[in-house]
């Protein structure tokens, strides 16, 4: 896996056909939390939501427990390619920030038992105490996507 890298659960594209409520989804609160490396998300995490990685969620200044939100989503489809995009994530340089963030966990809080629906692989541990840690939402929508450390 390359750093930077966004992978869909397989699980979520089967809850978009079934349980999630579609309807509902492009306004749904999405959110960005951050975690260690003491778990390793899989694409084939069976139903996995929020309660399965937050254990593991990262601490330390500038850092607000259950992440961050994707906010100024738009959610759009053009010719069957849905594209969802956002505002860049970014977490401040703190000498009292976290140290071992190593996959960025995306989480529908809206939907019931904070369904998970990707992850981002850091690469590496990355380190709020010496610079900031930014996500940074690509052109073309939340599928595609880049770290900065």
């Amino acid at each position: 896996m390359a750093a930077g890298d966004f992978f869909l659960f397989n699980d979520f594209a089967r809850q978009m056909g079934n349980a999630v409520d579609r309807t509902t989804f492009p306004t749904d609160q999405l959110m960005v939390a951050l975690v260690d490396d003491t778990i390793t998300p899989t694409v084939a995490d069976v139903t996995p939501t929020w309660s399965d990685y937050s254990a593991n969620e990262v601490s330390g200044a500038n850092y607000t427990a259950g992440g961050k939100q994707i906010t100024n989503r738009t959610w759009t489809e053009v010719g069957g390619v849905g594209t969802l995009e956002g505002d860049d994530l970014v977490w401040v340089q703190s000498v009292s920030g976290f140290t071992n963030a190593r996959w960025a966990i995306v989480y529908n809080t809206t939907q019931a038992a904070d369904i998970a629906i990707g992850f981002i692989d850091l690469g590496a541990d990355v380190d709020s105490t010496v610079d900031d840690v930014e996500i940074i939402w690509g052109a073309t929508g939340v599928l595609k996507n880049e770290v900065n450390v």
